[in-house]
This record gives C-alpha cells, structure tokens and sequence, in this order.
C-alpha cells in the first residue's frame, strides 16, 4: 500500500480498457467512447519483470495505483544484460527466434495484475535486442564488432534479414494469447500504445554507423547505393547526401530511410490487427529538429529527456532544462506522449522538484502522457536497492509522484493560452542543427506558452505533410528570437498559474486545486493563493492540494505533500537518509478540518494544528517523521 491513496482516481477506468481502445485524434488521445484519455506512467524494467514473484506483482499493481499511476511501460524485456529475458536463459541461447513460454507467462501476469487496478500498459517491441550467430543474419560478423552478440540499431534500416526477424518478432509478440485476460496484444484494450524501436534513429544517433569508416563494408555498401538513388531521384549532390554527420541533403535521405522502414513495420503490424497509437522512435539523446520529420510516421510522437543536478536554475535565455528538450518535440497536429523522463547522476539532490515540474509543464504544453523511468528494474519482494532506475523505495521522488499525478490527471493546471509555433521551413530545418541547446526562441516560448514544431512541405519527402498551424497561433522563424526580456529572471505562464524563478532556481504552482512551491525555498516566505511556506530547508518541494475535486479554500480533504532531499547510506544501501522539512505552512481552508498522518502501520494519526482567522498554522519539523500529511473533515 501507497499512503497517498490515490487508487480512486482509476477506480472509474477498471479495468483498463473499458473505455475501448486509445486512438490518436488530432493533437489529443482518446478513449474509443470519445473521452480524453490522459496518462501519468512509470516503467517497471527488466529483471522486474521477469524475477518478480506473482504476489508481489500484484502487490506492485495495487500500490502503483495508489501512488496515482494508470500507465506503465513495460521495458528491457529483450535486453540482453537482462538473464532471463522474453527469449530465456541469455547464457544457454544460441538465437533469438523464439519467445520463452515462461518468461511470456511472466509478462502475461503484469498485464492482468495492471489491467486490473486500472493502469494501461506501453509495450514495447524492440528496445536492446542482441542477435546471436544462430539468428543466420547477413552482415551479422560485421555487426557484432568481435563479441558474440550484435546491437541492431542502425542496421535494421539498411538490413533486410533485420527488418524480417523483427517483424516475425512482432507477430509472436502481439499474437500471443495472454491466458489471464484471453486476449492477445492486438486485441487488448488495455494497452494504450506500442513502440516499434527504442532510441534507434539514422538522423543524429545511429546513421554514422554505416560510414566507410566504421568498418561494414557490408552495410556501408546497401547504405551507398540507397544513398546513390536518392541524389539521382532527387538532383541532389552525391557527395553530400551519403555525409550523414552534415546538416543538409543528408538529413533528408536519413529521414526518408528511416520513414521507409517505419511505413514497412507500421503496415505490417496493422495488417496483424494491432489497434492502438504506434510510435516509431524517440525523439532524444539531444537531437536536433531535423530528428522529427520520420518520427511523425507514427500515430504518436514520443521523446526521452534526462536532467541534472538544478535544472530549476538553468536560465532559459542561456540552456536549456530537460522540459525544454521535450517541448522541442511536440509537432503540430500529432499527440504528444514522453517514454522516459528522469534527472542524472543518482542521487540528485532536488530530485524531488521534478515530478511537479514536469507536470506543469506537460499540463501547460497539453501533452497526452508521462512516464517517469523508472519505478524498479529489480524484483520487488523487499526494500530493495537505491537506483536512479528505483523510484519505488526512494524517498524523495515517492514524496511528490502522487502530487504531481493528482495535478497532472485531474488537469488542475490550464492548457496555454497563448501557441507558438516554430515554422523554419525545408532549408533550415533540414539545413541547419536546431535544437533546444541553441535555440533561445524555442526554450522562452515553451516558458510562456504551447510550444509546437511545425513540418515544411519538402519536395524531396513526398511523405512528409505540411503542418497545419492553429488559429491565431504566434509564428517563429527565428531560432535566436527571444521571447523573454534580455534581462529576465522569471518567467510566468499565460495562464498566471505557474511561475519559473531561475535566478532563485523555483518553480510555483498557483491554481484552485493545487498550490506547490519546489526548489531552492530555504530562507524564504512564499505566499500563493491560498497557502503561504516560511522554510530554513534549502531544497524542498512542498503541496497542498484537494482529495475532493473542490478548491482548496472549499475542500473538505487535503493532501500536503513534503519533498526534501534524500541520499543512500553508505555503500550504497538502503533505508535512505531523508532530509526533515523545518517550516511553518499556513493554509486557508474551511472550518472543522483535523490534521493527520499515517504511522508505520498505515493508519491514521492526528497532528497537532491550530486555526485563526481562517488559516491552520502547521509545524513542520523532523517530529512528523512522514512525505504527507492530511487535512479531513473530521466526520
């Protein structure tokens, strides 16, 4: 069990799918009954998925509800540091041709625990699949750069024996019968998208890999003569087009293999039967704008960004923060969901600012789904291990997740008002290396505003459709345009609601519903609306917010979440070292509303308060030993 208790926010969608199948609709996605479908997510990963006992699976189900959660990732199911994985025993396999029944079973049980509390589920087909010997893949000795194991990113746009393997992967995978649900995955409502391949693109990562100089004569060969046609088809210069490290004709012959390969396995997994939205790729890894163009072969356009240390501090006008790098990522008329999400080297000091970040920001930019990477990779039968790739035992993200899930689902923060689209035509979107690291126009503007990327009419991708832009959209083309004042140090939103200091590195939250400050609040008085913090604690997060759906002056259940920094013991272990939040926080409420926590045995214990002049005065010192605290009516 979650203390937060917000499993009533799925109690409506269970089981998943009842809603019939998410499609893609314009800019949004929904629900075949014609609602808007809106996802919080995590990713349970690897040996979780595969060592983790039926009970605690089950267990796991219910407390991801709890924590506010209706979508996960299932991921690193093929991966090959992964033993077992959906193949088998990765010690004793000779191939990859054929699923594991028991390791099937194992997935089949998360998908029936998921499906049952509620949460949806992402699949995804290829994330980090190894081919050995025995798979019989031509260019294999090429590929696998003296292991005995071949990555197959890169090669599978050039490959024919890659594409086909793949695809027979895809039909075992999405025709197997889930003998928990006695559906298969093309016929699951459950699963709301599928992605064709993990973080594998020609346009920015992996195209340089088929390079004279990178030693597969092979591929290099079967890349050339595409390369080849292309220039002749289109009167290009041939010597520039095979150049895929150069912005220019380059980046249009990468975008037109890629959309090649994904036309192929998207035409190839709708004649299966499979139903739901498919993502082809990621936009990350730091890629630039002209990264985008294939990805919007899909049904969905997803993205990958990874923080660091005070991203709240990171000034607009000079570098971007990793909701920037999403932003960048949103293409006019396509839903936008993110994959991963996550800040790095662990343990990050602030980490717990982020899950409320980057739920105002997706709130405010109106995207469709968010999934924090990652909930465990490990087997969940105790307190496990501390991990950037573990939010399930790590006080400081477990302290703001629900928070964020509760402002996220509900939409308590307003969509923008005001859109900017960023519209640089053909010759520089494909000519010129735009990113959210240089482009000052596209950071200040997702500050302000909805943030979209619109795609050219380009003769050379006759895929490849005209955006249309909204209505009384804001129009850039300057990527050096600044939105912001030269001089700025904060920036608000055009719905008044959220405000971003980083010259103080925080972030406010200031709606009915929700009211949250996080970042570096040591030494300050925040007053928002309804609430006001005085805290000695340098990096915090804190949140109030309503259980009811009423505002928070009218509500007779609140949730105050407390963030704080958190760091393993030594040598790594577990129970975490969790900062206390010292403060005081007042908060306008009505009459009559008693204080409580949840002791060790989850039941509820009262917290001394007072109340005067229409406002309860708590304390907020290492007593209260807990993440959350609860104003209720007491009945």
């Amino acid at each position: 069990m979650a203390p937060t208790g917000l499993a009533f926010l799925n109690v409506p969608e269970a089981p998943a799918g009842k809603r019939g199948f998410v499609r893609a609709v314009g800019e949004q996605l929904q629900f075949a009954d014609g609602s808007t479908a809106r996802f919080w997510g995590t990713n349970v990963t690897a040996y979780a998925l595969f060592n983790t006992p039926k009970d605690a699976v089950k267990q796991q189900a219910r407390r991801l509800s709890e924590l506010g959660f209706n979508l996960v990732r299932l991921h690193h199911h093929d991966s090959p540091w992964v033993n077992p994985n959906v193949f088998g025993d990765t010690k004793k396999m000779t191939d990859t041709q054929r699923l594991q029944p028991e390791q099937l079973d194992k997935l089949d049980w998360w998908v029936k625990c998921l499906k049952e509390e509620g949460i949806y589920i992402w699949l995804d087909l290829h994330v980090q699949r190894a081919f050995k010997a025995g798979d019989g893949i031509t260019g294999f000795d090429e590929m696998r750069k003296g292991k005995d194991v071949a990555d197959l990113k890169g090669y599978n746009y050039v490959n024919p024996d890659v594409l086909q393997t793949m695809k027979r992967f895809n039909e075992a995978y999405v025709k197997h019968v889930n003998p928990y649900t006695s559906l298969a995955a093309k016929d699951e409502p459950a699963i709301a998208s599928m992605l064709i391949t993990n973080e594998n693109d020609l346009t920015h990562h992996f195209g340089n890999a088929l390079l004279p100089d990178k030693q597969v004569p092979m591929h290099n060969r079967w890349y050339t003569a595409q390369a080849d046609a292309f220039a002749a088809r289109h009167g290009l210069p041939k010597d520039k087009v095979w150049r895929s490290w150069v912005p220019g004709p380059s980046k249009l012959l990468l975008n037109d293999l890629e959309q090649r390969f994904n036309a192929d396995m998207l035409a190839h997994l709708r004649g299966l039967g499979v139903k739901v939205p498919l993502a082809t790729t990621n936009a990350w890894g730091y890629g630039p704008l002209f990264s985008l163009p294939a990805l919007t072969v899909g049904d969905v356009v997803d993205a990958h960004a990874y923080g660091g240390v005070d991203q709240l501090k990171n000034n607009p006008l000079m570098a971007p923060n990793l909701t920037h790098w999403l932003a960048t990522a949103q293409v006019a008329g396509k839903p936008m969901t993110v994959t991963e999400w996550n800040a790095e080297p662990f343990p990050t000091p602030d980490r717990h600012a982020l899950p409320l970040f980057v739920a105002g920001v997706a709130s405010l930019q109106g995207w469709d789904a968010l999934m924090q990477y990652a909930y465990t990779q490990e087997s969940v039968t105790g307190p496990g291990s501390p991990s950037n790739w573990h939010a399930h035992n790590d006080p400081s993200l477990l302290a703001t997740l629900p928070a964020a899930a509760l402002m996220y689902r509900q939409g308590h923060a307003r969509e923008a008002i005001t859109t900017y689209v960023f519209d640089p035509g053909a010759d520089a979107l494909f000519g010129q290396n735009i990113s959210a690291s240089n482009s000052v126009a596209l950071r200040t503007a997702a500050e302000k505003g909805k943030l979209l990327i619109a795609m050219p009419a380009t003769k050379e991708l006759p895929w490849l459709p005209k955006s249309t832009l909204p209505v009384g959209a804001k129009i850039m083309r300057d990527p050096a345009a600044s939105q912001l004042d030269a001089n700025a140090q904060e920036a608000t939103s055009d719905t008044g609601e959220l405000s971003h200091n980083w010259a103080k590195g925080t972030y406010t939250i200031n709606t009915p519903r929700t009211q949250a400050a996080m970042g570096w609040l040591g030494g300050q008085t925040l007053p928002l609306k309804d609430i006001e913090l005085t805290t000695t604690t340098r990096s915090a997060t804190l949140a109030v917010q309503s259980l009811d759906g009423q505002p928070i002056t009218q509500s007779k259940d609140l949730m105050i979440s407390l963030g704080t920094r958190s760091v393993p013991q030594a040598g790594n272990r577990v129970p975490f070292n969790v900062e206390p939040f010292e403060g005081v926080l007042k908060v306008n409420a009505r009459k009559g509303l008693k204080l409580f926590k949840r002791n060790a045995q989850q039941q509820l214990e009262g917290v001394p308060t007072s109340y005067k002049d229409g406002a309860y005065t708590i304390k907020l010192d290492s007593s209260l030993r807990t993440n959350w605290l609860f104003l209720r009516h007491a009945e």
